[in-house]
């Protein structure tokens, strides 16, 4: 009797060992993808990061997850946000490093293509924050109505909400029809503009 005892409690002894052990290895388990990012997470550099944090979370509603300052106290060298289920990483300029903002390279390549449930009044508040329109909100051909902004520090927004699933047939359908609108619009604009002898002629002769 003493025998079978001690075995029992030599296997939950062994049990219970092996449970602490799995508990801690994943306790110690690092996710290769760390919880609540996606595969993708654009990273900026903006002129004065600290400042278009503020501008952000005016804007944009986001997040503000953390911030790390170099020695001088002023300069992010990193810092990151939330943007509904999105995060951006952002940094302020290094120069000497190969990092500059659109400001410092007149403009910007990229654009940032953000889903929301009202695109007409989160883009009144992104513009109410500061954002200049680049294209006023409108209803598009995929099946969006968006719009587009530039933020005070050179970035590109377009704002949408899907108003329409479309299959590809339709997009093409749809694709074909704007253009075809865009281009009887860009002729009728320049068959109504005088020729630029005829403007030239208008012209009042400077007097001596």
């Amino acid at each position: 009797m003493a025998r079978k005892a001690k075995g029992r409690s030599s296997k939950k002894k062994a049990a219970a060992g092996a449970a602490a052990r799995k508990k801690t290895a994943a306790a110690v388990m690092v996710e290769p993808i760390p919880k609540g990012m996606h595969t993708v997470t654009p990273h900026i550099v903006v002129r004065n990061a600290a400042n278009a944090i503020e501008f952000y979370k005016q804007a944009f509603g986001a997040k503000e997850l953390h911030r790390m300052y170099m020695p001088d106290g002023k300069t992010i060298m990193h810092a990151a946000i939330r943007i509904g289920d999105s995060v951006i990483m952002m940094a302020d300029e290094f120069p000497d490093m190969g990092t500059r903002s659109p400001q410092a390279i007149g403009g910007t390549p990229v654009s940032f293509y953000i889903y929301v449930r009202d695109v007409d009044r989160f883009f009144d508040r992104a513009v109410k924050a500061g954002a200049t329109v680049r294209m006023p909100v409108m209803d598009a051909f995929w099946g969006d109505r968006n719009g587009v902004l530039e933020d005070p520090y050179g970035h590109s927004w377009s704002i949408a909400t899907r108003k329409k699933n479309l299959s590809p047939k339709q997009m093409k359908q749809a694709q074909e029809e704007w253009l075809a609108t865009a281009s009887m619009a860009s002729k009728k604009a320049a068959e109504a503009a005088p020729p630029a002898a005829a403007a030239a002629a208008a012209a009042p002769e400077p007097q001596a």
